[in-house]
């Protein structure tokens, strides 16, 4: 127990939570943009996978840091105006568009790396954001400027949503399009902003991976972490608030199962399965989901599409 006590209130230990929260913070507030206007985007695993490699490549090729991650949310709101006009254009079904959206994204990637790296075994590293070092903060201060952003964004996407008639009308579009098309408002305009938006966060949740987290694109690199993101939401209740505490709590139970792994169960005195450990967080975030989803208030459109002039 005493060592566990040790590892809780080690600073490294809460460096690695913060630092494996950061995407799943941006990606969860980019789902949460597109659910609150009743847009369900299945699309994030595969937009955060383009957003890695776009990004990365954009500085392997001479780009400055900042510039890989503005390429990365273009490429995310590309991949988001897509979605928009196969799911609010058009009206398809949003499970079936977000996952050809995922698979679309994965895919180009995939391509796009063996056609700029043929004959490359291992992918080349760049030289990704460093810690920022001078915050008061010592947690913070081992950060990138990246977390530093997600953190903000927090309480600026709460702002927009609760405190500007932007956020009224994404909110308005999201529980009753039928009156806010009533008030004026292009239901279709303002879903479309929201996804684009939204899926431009999910590419710079990518891009933190090969940017900040990593010097280099992998496959499989995202692992999950899309949908995850979309767990979450439904967790936080489309808060931004509730987000981030889903978001870290996901990242407490990951990074300490990293732990367990290397102390090979002699933090508990147990002696498991490695895979017992992998599945730690995700079985926690199934039990918070239990928990929480039966009292969640969703938002009332979600995944109906509209079309204007209907009642």
């Amino acid at each position: 127990m005493s060592e566990t006590l040790e590892l809780l209130a080690s600073a490294p230990f809460w460096v690695a939570v913060l630092r494996i929260a950061t995407p799943l913070v941006l990606g969860t507030l980019g789902v949460l943009l597109c659910e609150r206007a009743g847009v369900l985007n299945l699309g994030i695993e595969g937009i955060m996978v383009a957003g890695a490699f776009a990004g990365w490549l954009a500085v392997w090729q001479g780009a400055p840091l900042w510039i890989g991650v503005l390429v990365a949310a273009l490429v995310g709101a590309a991949f988001g105006l897509l979605h928009a006009l196969l799911t609010v254009v058009l009206a398809l079904s949003q499970h079936v568009a977000g996952l050809g959206i995922t698979l679309l994204a994965t895919s180009l990637a995939s391509y796009a790396y063996r056609v700029s790296f043929p004959k490359v075994d291992s992918p080349p590293t760049i030289q990704p954001f460093a810690p920022m070092s001078v915050l008061p903060i010592p947690v913070l201060n081992e950060q990138t400027p990246l977390t530093l952003l997600a953190l903000l964004l927090v309480p600026a996407i709460g702002w927009l949503l609760y405190r500007t008639p932007a956020g009224l009308a994404l909110r308005m579009v999201g529980e009753n399009p039928a009156a806010a098309e009533g008030q004026g408002l292009s239901v279709a305009g303002v879903r479309t902003a929201a996804i684009v938006a939204g899926s431009a966060l999910m590419g710079v949740a990518g891009a933190f991976l090969t940017l900040a987290a990593f010097n280099a694109f992998y496959f499989n690199m995202v692992n999950g972490r899309g949908w995850v993101c979309v767990a979450l939401v439904v967790f936080a209740s489309w808060r931004p608030g509730k987000a981030l505490v889903g978001a870290l709590l996901f990242a407490f139970f990951d990074a300490l199962q990293l732990r367990l792994q290397q102390a090979g169960g002699g933090v508990f005195g147990l002696e498991l399965p490695y895979q017992v450990y992998l599945m730690l967080p995700y079985a926690m975030a199934i039990v918070a989901l239990v928990v929480v989803a039966r009292r969640a208030a969703y938002p009332q459109a979600l995944m109906k599409p509209y079309r204007k002039g209907e009642r």
